[in-house]
């Protein structure tokens, strides 16, 4: 009887939690997790064995080393700097074991492609990160690359849009940007308006899946769904749907002095991104192909 894999999880936040349940009925799932995390136990009930550790701490990794046969890495880099460290030190750890993972999936963002002034864009589209974060990414995403075809393994890029989701009767995590809209934080002029990118975290949970098995080496997937929607009838919808009020337009040079730098940086790119390689590819069928902001559904 062949044995059964082991998958580790970096990153063990709402996406990993929202695919353990397929995952653990095909593989022995490990969880990273920090030390003085009191989830371990949580994970523990969802039939993941956590393992202790933190990314930021080199030392706290030595027990990553051969452990898995794959790796699904949904840890972002420090808030920090030109390079993305953790994914290093990560790596460093994995490269220890006399046996290395089989195959490694990541998901980065779509941020990487910068701003694209609207355009139609798919996985070939130059990568152009404007904002730092975006930057740290793809150096994640380079680094991961080189360390793939040093060591032979198959690595699998996933760069996730805004992920949204709403509280269901399974307890899983809202992602809306309820806060935002609370604040009263304007949005563009529709006139000046720019697209947004979206995905449901039920899909990109999935995507993860269907990428630790599917795909070659070295495949990059925009994981988004099929909607064309400007940034600012999307927080209208989500108004409407929390029953609040529609936050105010106003225009960019206004918009440029009132907002915060993290919501600014999410104003000033526009692209509308493609996922044919998604379906094909990895053959995933979306279960929210265009925005959806029904629980229920």
């Amino acid at each position: 009887m062949p044995s059964v894999q082991r998958l580790l999880i970096v990153g063990s936040g709402d996406i990993a939690r929202r695919a353990l349940t397929w995952l653990a009925r095909r593989f022995r799932v490990f969880a990273l997790v920090r030390p003085e995390n009191a989830a371990a136990t949580d994970w523990r009930a969802l039939g993941a064995c956590p393992v202790a550790g933190d990314l930021d701490r080199p030392r706290s990794l030595s027990r990553l080393a051969g452990l898995a046969d794959r790796v699904l890495h949904l840890a972002p880099p420090q808030a920090r700097g030109a390079r993305d460290k953790r994914t290093r030190n990560l790596l460093a750890a994995l490269s220890q074991g006399e046996s290395l993972p089989r195959r490694l999936v990541y998901v980065s963002t779509t941020g990487v492609y910068g701003d694209c002034g609207g355009a139609k864009i798919d996985e070939t589209r130059p990568r152009r990160p404007r904002s730092a974060p975006a930057r740290r990414r793809l150096d994640a995403e380079d680094t991961l690359r080189r360390w793939g075809r040093r060591h032979r393994v198959s690595i699998v890029l996933l760069r996730a849009p805004g992920i949204y989701a709403m509280k269901d009767e399974d307890g899983a995590d809202e992602r809306l940007p309820r806060a935002r809209l609370a604040a009263g934080l304007p949005a563009p002029l529709a006139a000046e308006d720019v697209y947004s990118n979206h995905i449901h975290a039920d899909d990109l949970a999935r995507a993860c899946c269907y990428a630790l098995f599917r795909s070659g080496a070295g495949r990059s997937f925009n994981v988004v769904d099929a909607s064309v929607l400007k940034m600012g009838d999307y927080f209208d919808a989500v108004a409407d749907f929390l029953s609040m009020p529609r936050p105010p337009r106003r225009s960019r040079e206004i918009l440029r002095q009132q907002l915060p730098p993290a919501h600014w940086r999410f104003m000033d790119e526009s692209r509308r991104i493609e996922n044919t390689r998604l379906t094909r590819e990895l053959r995933l069928r979306l279960r929210h192909p265009k925005i959806d902001l029904d629980p229920v559904s």
